[in-house]
């Protein structure tokens, strides 16, 4: 990452990253599938429901994952061995214990707030039962996210993806016998979610005992290091915070959304798992360009993360325009792989449209975001992006969406949130290089 071509290593890396998001992507979306083929739309609308709980419960804790990512890679740019040291056996203690203490408060809080999101009363019951049995797995949920941070932090996106292939696979087999075995519904797709992230952290947990490089982990040196893991919270809190400002916002869609009918919903949990291909492909470039600009920020290359910034940008523009491109285009077919009716289909193509089509635009504010987090600072992205993501889309549902309860008029406000958040962020790069120019000796 310190020396030669950024061309060729920002693709080595990002795109098996990318494919990491996708993998994991297509096995929530066999899920979706198979409840919608083998069950029906009312439990693929409960199970699509909770996407957006669990994005934004998943949210603060990868952005702290970020956190761990940048810190270990700056210690790697400094060549500070112990620095590594220390900040791999923190992030992992910290995953656990985060991953525990969200397992409880989720199962006390589930109920109240599937019906605060106006859930339908006929699909309550089984979005509650999914929910609380996925948040069973949140330990090691979150340790496959900070285990997968670690290998990132210098540049391993390959060790996290074989691991996810494997569970993945176990994870589609077990559904398909809980379902058609021992006639399971939402509890069974859950449980088998549960059961393949414990094997792919697991996997992670071996790969990283067995490891001879610095990030090697030691049963006998796990501790917190509280410099450490300040370190951590003061990039990766306004990272978190930033993905679950999208998320909350989301909530926010997701609740109009719920008013809207179970067609509605069923669509739109559709096709959420058909757009969410792109956003990995957006997301994974700008976290690539986090982890570049934090090891040669480390070690004080400037010009070298000025590259990477560019390099990350053109790249992500390209890929992720031929991907939201693909999606639009065969949009029908992939709808039907999650349900034949009709109208479920078409309402599904109008958010494809909109939130596919135009996804592009996030481009510019992941790979800004990526870059300033790479220098060590995730709180101008975070409050750009609360005005502007979380602003924009909760005025919209408050005022334009109430003058015409319409699914079209809903989807046109991602958009616009994106448009006005990525004016304002480039704004604010300009401003914050122009400062750091200056304070560099």
């Amino acid at each position: 990452m310190l020396h030669g071509s950024l061309w060729d290593k920002i693709l080595i890396v990002a795109l098996p990253f990318a494919l990491t998001g996708i993998m994991q992507q297509l096995f929530m979306a066999a899920d979706i599938a198979m409840l919608g083929q083998l069950v029906g739309k009312e439990a693929m609308a409960a199970v699509g429901s909770n996407s957006s709980i669990i994005a934004t419960t998943l949210s603060l804790f990868i952005g702290i994952s970020l956190g761990a990512n940048v810190v270990i890679a700056g210690f790697i740019g400094q060549r500070n061995e112990k620095g590594v040291h220390d900040a791999v056996h923190t992030a992992v203690l910290v995953a656990l214990i985060c991953g525990l203490v969200m397992t409880v408060i989720g199962e006390l809080i589930t109920r109240p707030l599937l019906v605060a999101l106006a859930v339908p009363a006929e699909l309550l019951d089984m979005a509650v039962m999914y929910l609380r049995i996925y948040l069973l797995g949140m330990p090691v949920i979150l340790l496959y996210n900070f285990e997968s941070s670690i290998f990132r932090s210098q540049g391993d996106t390959r060790t996290p993806l074989i691991c996810l292939v494997i569970s993945g696979l176990v994870k589609v087999v077990l559904n398909l016998a809980f379902i058609l075995q021992l006639g399971m519904t939402v509890d069974g797709v859950a449980t088998g979610t549960v059961i393949a992230n414990l094997i792919s952290s697991s996997l992670l947990f071996y790969f990283l005992r067995r490891s001879k490089s610095t990030i090697a982990v030691h049963m006998q040196d796990f501790r917190i290091d509280k410099k450490i893991l300040k370190r951590m919270l003061q990039i990766g809190v306004p990272a978190g915070l930033q993905g679950m400002v999208f998320s909350l916002s989301n909530i926010c869609i997701q609740s109009a959304i719920n008013s809207l009918g179970a067609d509605v919903m069923a669509a739109s949990a559709a096709a959420f798992n058909i757009e969410i291909f792109a956003y990995f492909i957006i997301n994974a470039f700008g976290q690539v360009c986090t982890t570049f600009t934090s090891q040669n920020y480390g070690a004080r290359q400037l010009e070298r993360c000025r590259q990477v910034m560019k390099i990350s940008m053109i790249q992500d523009l390209l890929f992720s325009a031929a991907i939201c491109g693909l999606l639009v285009w065969f949009g029908i077919p992939l709808l039907h792989l999650f349900n034949t009716d009709g109208a479920v289909v078409a309402l599904g193509f109008i958010r494809l449209k909109y939130v596919a089509g135009l996804e592009v635009i996030n481009t510019v504010i992941e790979i800004i975001s990526g870059s300033m987090r790479g220098y060590g600072n995730s709180l101008i992205p975070a409050v750009i992006t609360f005005f502007g993501i979380c602003g924009t889309r909760i005025t919209w549902v408050y005022t334009i969406f109430q003058t015409q309860m319409d699914f079209e008029i809903l989807m046109i406000v991602f958009p616009v949130s994106w448009i006005v958040t990525a004016a304002a962020i480039c704004v604010a790069y300009k401003i914050f290089m122009k400062q750091l120019n200056s304070d560099m000796p």
